[in-house]
């Protein structure tokens, strides 16, 4: 019997490579909105981003989960998604 597959994804913050269950995804939807994605089912574009908040900054201060997402994140965004991000740690 083979061993499952397991998928993989890089994160926009220290680039480190780790399975995708481990990782928090971060969608842009068809409107625009920069959101959370705790289920990994919203659609849109996506990137992965480690659970830590040093890997949440980086990614911030270097531009590139904007990058990754193809937007640039207005600061009423950022506001939102910097306390979505400090619910979810809280709860990790």
């Amino acid at each position: 019997m083979r061993p499952r597959h397991i998928p993989i994804r890089t994160c926009a913050g220290c680039r480190e490579v780790r399975p995708k269950r481990e990782m928090v995804r971060v969608v842009r939807d068809f409107s625009g909105t920069v959101a959370i994605d705790q289920t990994g089912k919203i659609n849109g574009r996506g990137t992965y981003l480690c659970p830590k908040t040093e890997c949440w900054e980086q990614a911030l201060q270097t531009g590139s989960l904007a990058r990754a997402l193809k937007i640039s994140i207005a600061p009423a965004d950022r506001a939102g998604l910097d306390r979505a991000w400090e619910q979810l740690a809280s709860t990790v």
